[in-house]
């Protein structure tokens, strides 16, 4: 299994957050990371499924395969309620 993203480094994926996720997510991504650790972020709402498919579209515009780990389960279960748990692959 790849490593987790040691660039990342979140505890909230909320409204108040999400455009500073978006910024440190994409930075990640521009600098070739693939792993998505999410075991840290301990506060999370709607708006973390935007930032998450944010951040797939990025990666697939750069041709890289994004992968997630540790999604709390809301979010899981958020992306599961608007249709879009097949768009965010976990590990």
């Amino acid at each position: 299994m790849a490593e987790a993203n040691p660039m990342l480094s979140l505890d909230a994926l909320t409204f108040q957050s999400g455009s500073a996720a978006l910024e440190q997510g994409c930075a990640a991504i521009s600098a070739g990371e693939t792993v998505f650790d999410l075991g840290g972020v301990g506060a999370a709402d709607s708006s973390a499924v935007a930032v998450l498919l944010a951040w797939q579209r990025r990666a697939r515009a750069a041709n890289q395969h994004l992968t997630f780990i540790n999604v709390p389960e809301n979010v899981q279960k958020l992306a599961a309620l608007y249709g879009v748990d097949q768009l965010l692959p976990q590990s």
